[in-house]
């Protein structure tokens, strides 16, 4: 590894960041952080007609509240000179070559070759036109999109390695170049593909791990070929599994249910997320982390498992909770204050073993200090229990003292005693220790709540 890692997150403004792009850039952030290395944030936004300046915004903001801090922004939009001056190099070095053929042409021919029993492989075609010929169909109309020359002899070797790597996840990869078309660089609009792009910013920023998912594998191999017509050392790749939901069905039609956006609006925690995503189909076990430092530390692409990964909301939704059940009353003091909510820690202490979400205290907030619906199953009783509860101060101990009073007058026990006495003074069948929350309450709210 690199005494100084150069990792980047790549996403495209095209829509919101799903739970998949979340895991690519949990990642890349992890690696970098554990090795003291730069985390870069790359806005794949040369997809004119569907990028959109909010769903940038909105990526920002989804890393923020990720705690996935860059330490540079880049945008490929603002590059445009620098593709087209490769581009140039390329061509002048015979590395891109113009193609004509319209897209219908090119599926007539694929399905040709199928019909022959021939791979439908780009067969060069346009690399036996003349300059004249080109110039004729440009005078037609056509205009051309670019094609990159795959390092590929005539006998079908390539001639510097081929498309070969070791990757840090996957371990040995070979993808013969012979089997893959000569992949389009530049559109006919004059619109540059992620292909090329890709390449020459990591050249550009010096990055020297590329970890995403293994849907870019066969893209790996193509680029590793522009590194080298570019004169440049490619970067180290990790290719990671891709997560697929909890019956095994893929989740791209799913992703709008999967966003960072939806989680945060569903009130679950970043860490809980981050936690959650950053250890499903690894070796550690799947348990909440309080922070991205104490996730970065247990870190290592070797524990990243290469079978497909199940997502299973139901499993984030309870890591959540387990993670509420544990969380200093420090962590959350500023959002209790702003919550309105002003016992503090012997209140966050009673009621966070009982949370789902950090929403819920708003509810047990409600019953020790506001208002609840209690019920009252036996009013007789509950007179009793208020006739026999103590004079204040009230401690942790109270609840003890007065319920042993009961026990002895009522004859009552278990869950006869407890239960009735639980529903009038919370208005819930289960929740925090009773002898926790009823020095919160105070005399006069729990007398009041016993009364018929």
């Amino acid at each position: 590894m690199s005494a100084s890692p150069v990792v980047r997150f790549a996403p495209s403004p095209t829509g919101l960041l799903h739970v998949g792009n979340i895991r690519t850039a949990l990642f890349n952030w992890l690696f970098q952080h554990k090795a003291g290395g730069t985390f870069l944030l790359r806005l794949d936004d040369t997809d004119r007609a569907r990028s959109r300046e909010e769903f940038a915004e909105a990526i920002r903001a989804d890393l923020r509240w990720l705690g996935l801090t860059w330490s540079r922004e880049e945008r490929q939009s603002d590059r445009i000179a620098r593709y087209e001056a490769v581009m140039a190099e390329l061509v002048a070095a015979g590395r891109l070559y113009p193609c004509f053929e319209t897209e219908a042409e090119l599926e007539r021919r694929r399905k040709l070759q199928l019909a022959r029993g021939v791979p439908p492989v780009y067969d060069r075609a346009a690399l036996n036109l003349s300059e004249a010929e080109r110039e004729a169909l440009r005078r037609d109309g056509r205009t051309p999109h670019w094609r990159f020359k795959l390092d590929v002899a005539p006998s079908g070797q390539s001639t510097s390695g081929g498309g070969g790597w070791d990757d840090l996840i996957r371990g040995p990869q070979a993808v013969s170049l012979a089997s893959l078309s000569d992949p389009v660089l530049v559109r006919a609009d004059g619109s540059f593909l992620y292909t090329f792009t890709s390449v020459v910013d990591d050249v550009d920023f010096g990055v020297t791990h590329v970890i995403r998912g293994e849907d870019h594998v066969t893209n790996t191999a193509v680029q590793m070929d522009i590194f080298r017509a570019l004169g440049a050392h490619p970067p180290a790749f990790a290719h990671h599994s891709l997560l697929v939901g909890a019956d095994g069905s893929a989740l791209s039609k799913r992703f709008g249910s999967l966003s960072v956006r939806a989680f945060r609006e569903a009130g679950l925690e970043p860490m809980a997320v981050l936690s959650y995503v950053g250890t499903i189909g690894t070796s550690d076990p799947v348990t909440a982390h309080d922070s991205l430092r104490t996730l970065a530390a247990g870190f290592d692409l070797s524990k990243i498992s290469r079978a497909p990964v199940r997502f299973d909301v139901a499993e984030l939704e309870a890591l959540n909770a387990k993670l509420m059940h544990h969380t200093d009353f420090e962590t959350v003091r500023e959002r209790l204050l702003a919550a309105g909510i002003g016992q503090g820690e012997a209140f966050w202490l009673a009621v966070r073993g009982n949370l789902s979400r950090f929403a819920d205290v708003v509810g047990w907030w409600q019953v020790v200090a506001g208002e609840c619906a209690p019920v009252r199953e036996d009013p007789e009783f509950l007179a009793a229990a208020r006739e026999a509860l103590p004079e204040e101060p009230w401690t942790v101990d109270t609840w003890r003292e007065w319920t042993e009073r009961l026990k002895a007058s009522s004859g009552r026990k278990g869950k006869a005693l407890f239960h009735p006495l639980r529903l009038a003074l919370t208005g819930r069948e289960a929740g925090p220790e009773m002898r926790l929350l009823l020095p919160l309450m105070g005399r006069e709210r729990v007398a009041r709540r016993l009364a018929d």
